[in-house]
């Protein structure tokens, strides 16, 4: 169990996330939604230990993160950011092999267990037969798929994701998170996920944490936290809920033309 008590964290003075206590729950996928500057990417770098806390502490197994050395936490949880680089010369299959650092080093390089997992996850994201091509050279929607496989290839029971599929067209989108559904439902993964979309939330997500000037507004089951007056409260923005096949489709209304500015 992965979870945040009381949580209060800043850039200077400025307080980015004030007051935060969510649980992760294992095996599922959690969405953390919100406006742009709400503190959801702030509140994935304060676990990872990125974002020195005020106050508050954040427990793993119900033991403070903050005792872990970076190596012990990169084998208990992969973190991928929003924006990712590699030198130009880097090859896919290089990259992969990157991620096994925390279990072999360096100087050691990869074990025969190391070197299946990483063909198994380039099976996985579809790109077992790029390995051997410059990260910069694949397509927008394969260096996203491999930054996944990269973050696969670390192997680790909790997986942090911020915005994944942010500037992916919607085939993408869908691809990158029906796999990372895939790895909670068959893989047991933990995973938690910062995104925009509140239908890709109601999508894709079983729980919800939903965030607004640093705090957390609600948490919990995606069809007791995604709700009408919710949204309203969170993005000052009134809609309505359909649901369709199982989920909820969440539609904006429109501003009457009298009305607006």
């Amino acid at each position: 169990m992965l979870e945040t008590r009381h949580v209060c964290a800043a850039y200077g003075k400025h307080n980015v996330l004030s007051d935060v206590s969510v649980q992760f729950r294992p095996g599922r996928l959690t969405a953390i939604a919100g406006p742009n500057g709400c503190g959801k990417s702030s509140l994935l770098k304060a676990i990872m230990g990125f974002l020195p806390l005020s106050s508050g502490e954040i427990l793993l197994d119900k033991t403070p993160i903050s005792r872990s050395g970076r190596r012990t936490l990169a084998r208990k949880i992969a973190y991928l950011p929003q924006d990712c680089f590699c030198p130009d010369y880097m090859t896919l299959g290089e990259l992969i092999e990157l991620a096994g650092y925390n279990r072999y080093g360096l100087i050691g390089g990869p074990s025969r267990r190391d070197r299946d997992l990483f063909r198994s996850v380039l099976e996985i994201v579809g790109l077992s037969d790029k390995a051997g091509l410059p990260v910069n050279k694949l397509s927008g929607g394969q260096r996203q798929r491999a930054w996944i496989a990269m973050v696969l290839a670390q192997d680790t029971d909790i997986i942090l994701l911020d915005e994944p599929v942010n500037h992916l067209d919607m085939k993408y989108q869908f691809a990158i998170l029906e796999l990372v559904k895939d790895l909670t439902e068959r893989r047991g993964k933990t995973v938690v996920a910062v995104l925009h979309d509140l239908n890709l939330t109601t999508t894709f997500a079983d729980d919800a944490v939903l965030m607004r000037a640093g705090t957390c507004v609600t948490a919990g089951p995606v069809c007791e936290t995604v709700t009408a007056p919710m949204i309203e409260q969170v993005f000052d923005i009134k809609t309505r809920l359909f649901p369709q096949d199982g989920r909820l489709i969440c539609v904006p209304e429109r501003t009457p033309a009298e009305a607006r500015i």
